[in-house]
This record gives structure tokens, C-alpha cells and sequence, in this order.
């Protein structure tokens, strides 16, 4: 089975990199799903989106909340390269719930984004 060499870091770390069978990732420009022999690509990240990956070992779905950044697909490697990033298992639901309550009240919308993406990526509606 033919499978992408992905990568998803954010300048503090590398948060997951392996073999996936799937992509998907929100650009400005819309979802975008990435499968193994796909075009090559270039996207800029929607700020406050999520990241999702199927591992190739068929393991569990890959999830996180990113910021602003870049998208790149050339032969079959992925990067995922995020200003911010969050896998789910990592994000503080309380705090992520704070952090909405507090960006609701301003006029920070990227604020509003990330904190309504943070709760996205751990499984909470927002």
C-alpha cells in the first residue's frame, strides 16, 4: 500500500511525524485531503484549524489545532509546518474553555480561532 511521509511541527518541536495514508489540513483556500501519488501543493494554513492523519499502521487518528503557517505536498511527503500546534490529547480542555470565554468578550477573532480549534481538536464542540 502505497503510503505519505508526513511531518506536523511547530517551532518549539516536532509533534508527529511517520507514515500516513491521509491528510487532510484547512488552507485559506479550503480543505484540502492528501492522498499518496497527490499533485504537488503549496497552502497557507487557516489560523485555528485542525489537522487530521491516519496512520499507515492503521493506529489512532492523528488530531491537532494549528495556527498560521504552510502546507506542502511534493511527491509523496507532507509538511505541515504551524506557528502553533496542539495535538488533542495535549490540549487543556478547562483552559481551552477559558480561553473562549475570554476571546468572546474581545475583538481578537484569532483568538476566538485557536481557543474554538483547541476545543475542536480534543473532541469538545464549541
Amino acid at each position: 500500500m502505497a503510503t505519505l511521509k508526513v511531518g506536523l511541527v511547530s517551532p518549539e518541536r516536532e509533534l508527529w511525524s511517520g507514515e500516513a495514508t491521509t491528510v487532510v489540513a484547512q488552507t485559506i483556500e479550503g480543505s484540502l485531503g492528501i492522498l499518496p501519488g497527490h499533485a504537488p501543493v503549496l497552502g497557507v494554513l487557516l489560523d485555528g484549524s485542525v489537522v487530521k492523519i491516519e496512520p499507515a499502521n492503521g493506529g489512532e487518528t492523528i488530531i491537532a489545532m494549528v495556527g498560521s503557517g504552510f502546507f506542502s505536498v511534493a511527491g509523496d511527503e507532507v509538511a505541515v509546518l504551524a506557528e502553533q500546534a496542539e495535538l488533542s490529547g495535549e490540549v487543556d480542555v478547562p483552559d481551552a474553555q477559558r480561553a473562549l470565554e475570554e476571546a468572546l468578550g474581545g475583538e481578537d477573532a484569532t483568538a476566538e480561532r485557536r481557543a474554538r480549534a483547541r476545543l475542536r481538536a480534543a473532541g469538545v464542540e464549541a
